[in-house]
């Protein structure tokens, strides 16, 4: 059976984001400036049908990839805090980026309150952790704080902020529209409710985000 085309994502340059660190300004120039869509693709949903309403708003300045994830849910986790610890357990959003077809992909996971486990790949085994320096240029600001908790029940409404260095994967941006490829995703595997939602749709009989084969076309403008 031939694969449905992926899904295309423009990626607007907005140069003036590198002169901004405040999240609240950040956040409104994504919102103005990006470009927005939904994390919506249910890809199991037999093994599991709940289905958090999950957004993300990106851009692009000179030197990284801005993204804002925006989640409404019923049941909210963050027990892993430190680098690398197992945050897909908990409310997790992801990036998965490709710079260049058959090469190298990398990982970037962050739990509600931040916490990150990012590697780059060539396939699922064997992956080179990116160290503790590495992931300290990861901006993130998390509208949850950063203090880990047990799961709670109730409505939920969160973002996430993050800013991924271009440098980290192996890009300089000079101005030309750059093509690449990737994937956005919610999960949270040990929730009361566990789910697995991604941006493109991923055509496995179970839940697996480590899937190039299944990314969409991104563009840095």
């Amino acid at each position: 059976m031939n694969q449905p085309e992926p899904k295309t994502l423009p990626i607007p340059f907005v140069p003036e984001l590198d002169s901004v660190s405040e999240p609240e300004t950040l956040a409104s120039m994504l919102d103005e400036h990006g470009e927005r869509r939904s994390i919506s693709s249910l890809n199991w949903a037999d093994e599991f049908p709940y289905q958090p309403l999950s957004t993300f708003s990106v851009a692009h300045s000179r030197t990284a990839l801005y993204v804002d994830f925006f989640v409404r849910c019923n049941y909210l986790r963050a027990e892993n805090y430190k680098n690398q610890s197992p945050v897909s357990e908990d409310s997790c959003v992801e990036v998965f980026l490709q710079p260049y077809e058959d090469g190298p992909y990398w990982n970037f996971e962050f739990n509600c309150i931040g916490a990150v486990n990012a590697s780059e790949r060539i396939e699922r085994p064997n992956p080179r952790r990116l160290s503790d320096e590495e992931i300290a240029r990861i901006r993130r600001y998390p509208s949850c704080g950063t203090r880990p908790f047990c799961e709670l029940e109730g409505m939920f409404t969160w973002n996430l902020l993050v800013v991924i260095p271009l440098e980290l994967i192996g890009l300089r941006y000079d101005g030309t529209p750059i093509d690449l490829r990737g994937n956005f995703y919610k999960c949270a595997s040990k929730a009361t409710r566990p789910h697995y939602l991604s941006w493109n749709p991923i055509h496995t009989d179970h839940p697996d985000f480590h899937r190039p084969e299944f990314f969409g076309k991104l563009i840095l403008e």
